[in-house]
C-alpha cells in the first residue's frame, strides 16, 4: 500500500500534471494508494478548480481517506517526540503516523520533509520504492 502526500496530489492532478504518468503506472500495475484525511484537508484547502476536486474524486473517493483516529494520534505524539526539530511540522507528521499505522509507504515530492522519520519508507517521484 502507498500513502499519497499532498504534493503528488498537487502535481498529478493540476497544472501540468507530472507526476499523472507515474501515477497512472501505479494504479496500472495494482498498486493500492490512498491518502488520509489529512492530506484531504490540505488538498481541499488550496484553491482547488471543479474539474480537478472531480479528478481526485473519480480516483480517490473522500470517503475512502485514512481517518486520522486514536491510533493515528498516538503514533503522530510518538514522532513529535522522537524527531528533531518537530515544531512546524506538525501536519506532515500526522500524515507519516498515518501511513506508518497502515504500514504503508508514502510517496511524496518533498522526501526531505519526511526522511528523518523513523521507519519510514518513501517511494521517489517515478513510483519505485
Amino acid at each position: 500500500m502507498i500513502h499519497l502526500d499532498t504534493s503528488v496530489l498537487i502535481d498529478a492532478l493540476t497544472g501540468p500534471r507530472r507526476s499523472a504518468p507515474a501515477l497512472r503506472a501505479l494504479i496500472e500495475r495494482g498498486e493500492r494508494l490512498t491518502f488520509s484525511s489529512i492530506v484531504l484537508y490540505e488538498w481541499r484547502r488550496g484553491p482547488r478548480r471543479a474539474e480537478e476536486l472531480r479528478a481526485q474524486e473519480a480516483l480517490f473517493p473522500a470517503d475512502g481517506t485514512i481517518v486520522f483516529g486514536t491510533a493515528e494520534a498516538r503514533q503522530a505524539a510518538e514522532l513529535y517526540r522522537k524527531v528533531p526539530r518537530p515544531r512546524g511540522r506538525e501536519i506532515d507528521l500526522a500524515i507519516a503516523a498515518c501511513a506508518l499505522t497502515q504500514d504503508a509507504a508514502l510517496w511524496t515530492l518533498n522526501p526531505s520533509d519526511f526522511a528523518d522519520i523513523p521507519g519510514l519508507e518513501l517511494v521517489d517521484l517515478r513510483g519505485r520504492r
